[in-house]
């Protein structure tokens, strides 16, 4: 008996002393390109959970002496698997290379599950613009970009994917707009600031397509675009960009107003980021000035931005930092013409509204990834935005936005990512246009993507969201999104996905009462918020032939929308007044009804060469049905400010120092607006004197074709010359807006 109780002793002491020297493992996974950590790699050892790496990417393990098989999975990076013999004394050290994945269905974004995820993995459609688009086309404002993307269409300001919005005179957005996930639409008038966005501060700029409110909330019943800022690289990056360029002459002599002094733009922009130790630090600054092709018409601004981060030393896996963006602006907008003949580029006196306009955000957040890997975020967000209009102090405004989030994230060995959270916003507004009013925001929201048989994936996201409004207004909205993405084969993956939205009113829809020359803009305290659904199916097929590589994308998609909101012409008279007068026409925020939206679209992106010669490419067709069902007639059964048809694409060509590039944008003509833009109803004119006329015999649509042309004049420095609507023609959006003549414009760029 003490015999076996001895031996017994010894088995379990031996036992215990095997577990107690379990070694430690260590190391550092960077990017082999680049040299830079990468954050989140997921490490399994022996085919079961080891560990995740920090925000420095070095991770820590306790492994057994022994053989073992480690396996370094990353998103967007090609998996690496190594074998290690682990004595008991020794303490391992192993760090890792990981090597990007060169296909473009590894592209990594974040903006569709709030994870890092494979473009081609997703439930959603999804599209990508890369900085360098940005720079090479000389992009001086971020809607310019975005309207180059198949299925996106930006109106005078207004974004509509695929068909899902009109125009709306700057008031209400159905695309939430996000800059590194937070958002960026302002709290009275809903909708985004286009020039201050940082176009020399980004990373990469995300667009989802369809219903995506289960994660962002209110306005993004359309889709979302999420700008995600740089981040420092291991060495230090500093890059100077300047332009200057000159509007030419349109085809028709008579609109030229300017006589031999043709109006000219410039700008500038710095951008700088470094790491120091455990500090990244990115930051930049852009100054613009546009004469702008049209009368009364101008804008200046002057725009800094700054992001600081810090990795903890003491706390591992602890970082936290604080962005900002903050822009001075003089502008003045242009908005109805004289007449459609030698006034179309002049503007009427009584509309010109010149204005000066602050905008700012601060930005402080802390990350934390615990011993398992799960990540704790919390982000917040100060957004302030004021415009005094000197000569119509009547119209000025000024709101506040305060926002907070927080979220969890975590990923389990049996490949479910789950993420949640809770976001709590207050915004106050100080407006002599619409009144003082302030807002209340409160949502918890959760998505779980799980994959299956690593083909399967499914994704089911839930959100809860109230408003208020002045404590007078209120409401709340439950809604579900989900989807599945499936591999057929190694490159082929199928998806279908629905999603609810919503849109809780803006301030400025429910109260501005104005006027804009002869047109009246009345309030409507009653509008009700707007809700919608959308669903999709479709096909991601990579291809690769010889040289060539890329995807194919092709999908239909399905949008309806209930008490739909919209800007409607009509006599507006309050029951006190028995005959209505032309101070009662005008316009206001109605729920118009139901629409449907029906369509499809293709796209294609792919690099490769031709004689030798590297090309780089994307091209996208979008053809949508927009339908008013509770349309009145048959005039009216087209959803106002669509079109159906829609061709976009743009190819570069790389030869040595030299790359020239071609982009192209079609879509068919708006068949339907409002009547009272082209009808005499304001005592017997019309607002846009000439516009029925104009429409009629400009009625082929909207072609604008772009070259660039840039040589590399040494490693550090680059001259380009872009010309934009090369053929010099005549293009209407909303109407009265006709867009710019033909332009060019140098740009110089040095990279230090």
């Amino acid at each position: 008996m003490k015999t076996g109780f001895f031996f017994s002793f010894v088995l379990l002491f031996f036992s215990l002393t095997l577990i107690a020297q379990q070694t430690n493992m260590s190391g550092r996974i960077t990017d082999s390109k680049t040299g830079e950590s990468l954050v989140g790699v997921n490490i399994v050892v022996d085919s079961t959970a080891g560990g995740v790496s920090d925000v420095n990417g070095n991770y820590y393990l306790k492994v057994d002496p022994g053989k073992h098989i480690l396996k370094f999975l990353f998103v967007g990076f090609s998996p690496q698997i190594r074998k290690v013999n682990i004595d008991f004394s020794e303490e391992k050290v192993l760090n890792i290379q990981l090597v990007q994945s060169l296909h473009d269905l590894d592209m990594v974004v974040v903006s569709a599950g709030r994870y890092q995820q494979k473009l081609s993995e997703l439930t959603v459609s999804m599209m990508v613009i890369k900085p360098d688009f940005i720079e090479n086309t000389n992009t001086a404002n971020l809607e310019k970009s975005l309207n180059m993307m198949p299925g996106v269409e930006v109106m005078d300001g207004q974004t509509s994917i695929r068909g899902g919005s009109g125009y709306s005179y700057g008031a209400g957005s159905r695309v939430m707009f996000l800059v590194d996930g937070l958002p960026i639409i302002t709290p009275d008038a809903g909708d985004v600031k286009w020039n201050f966005l940082p176009v020399e501060n980004i990373d990469q700029v995300e667009v989802l397509k369809g219903a995506s409110s289960s994660l962002y909330g209110s306005s993004a019943l359309n889709g979302v675009i999420n700008i995600r800022t740089a981040v420092p690289k291991s060495e230090p990056i500093t890059k100077i960009q300047c332009f200057t360029g000159i509007f030419m002459n349109p085809k028709r002599n008579e609109l030229i107003w300017w006589g031999k002094d043709r109006p000219v733009f410039a700008g500038a922009s710095l951008f700088h980021s470094r790491k120091i130790e455990n500090i990244d630090i990115t930051a930049g600054a852009n100054a613009f000035t546009d004469a702008v092709y049209r009368t009364e018409e101008h804008e200046k601004r002057m725009r800094m931005n700054f992001n600081f981060r810090y990795r903890d030393k003491k706390v591992k896996g602890l970082s936290y930092g604080i962005n900002t963006n903050i822009m001075h602006q003089e502008v003045s907008d242009f908005f109805i013409w004289i007449d459609a003949d030698s006034g179309a580029f002049q503007q009427r006196t009584d509309v010109i509204t010149p204005s000066k306009g602050l905008r700012l955000n601060l930005d402080p957040y802390i990350i934390y990834f615990d011993k398992n890997g799960n990540r704790h975020s919390l982000k917040t967000r100060y957004f302030r935005n004021s415009n005094n209009f000197d000569e119509n102090p009547d119209k000025n405004n000024a709101s506040d936005l305060f926002f907070g989030e927080y979220q969890f994230h975590c990923e389990y060995k049996n490949k479910l990512n789950v993420t949640c959270g809770i976001s709590a916003s207050y915004a106050n507004v100080v407006s002599n246009l619409y009144g003082d009013h302030f807002s209340k925001n409160a949502a918890i929201y959760s998505q779980f993507d799980k994959k299956f048989f690593d083909k399967l994936g499914i994704s089911l996201g839930f959100r809860w969201e109230a408003y208020d409004l002045d404590n007078l207004a209120s409401g709340s909205k439950p809604v579900i999104r989900t989807g599945l993405n499936y591999r057929i084969a190694k490159a082929t993956f199928i998806r279908a996905s629905f999603g609810q939205g919503y849109r809780f009113p803006s301030i400025a829809e429910k109260y501005t009462s104005t006027s804009l020359g002869s047109i009246n803009i009345f309030p409507n305290p009653d509008l009700n918020p707007e809700t919608g659904w959308s669903a999709e199916i479709g096909i991601k097929q990579g291809m690769k032939v010889g040289e060539w590589k890329g995807f194919f994308d092709a999908a239909a998609f399905l949008t309806r929308y209930h008490d739909m909101i919209e800007f409607t012409f009509g006599v507006y008279k309050p029951d006190s007044v028995a005959v209505p007068t032309i101070n009662h026409l005008g316009f206001k925020s109605l729920n118009v009804g139901n629409a449907r939206i029906t369509g499809f679209d293709f796209n294609f992106t792919g690099q490769g060469k031709i004689l030798n010669i590297p090309i780089t490419m994307f091209a996208g067709y979008t053809y949508t049905y927009p339908l008013n069902l509770n349309a009145d007639s048959s005039i009216n059964e087209i959803l106002k400010y669509r079109f159906f048809n829609s061709i976009k694409g743009d190819i570069e060509f790389d030869f040595k120092k030299i790359k020239t590039g071609i982009s192209f944008n079609y879509h068919s003509f708006i068949k339907n607006i409002d009547e009272a833009f082209e009808e005499p109803v304001i005592l017997g004119m019309p607002i846009f004197p000439g516009l029925k006329e104009y429409r009629q015999e400009h009625n082929k649509g909207n072609f604008t074709l772009d070259f660039r042309f840039s040589y590399q004049i040494s490693f550090s420095s680059k001259v380009s010359l872009i010309l934009k609507n090369a053929l010099n023609n005549e293009n209407m959006e909303r109407p009265g807006d006709i867009q710019p003549p033909r332009n060019l414009a140098i740009q110089y760029l040095l990279r230090l």
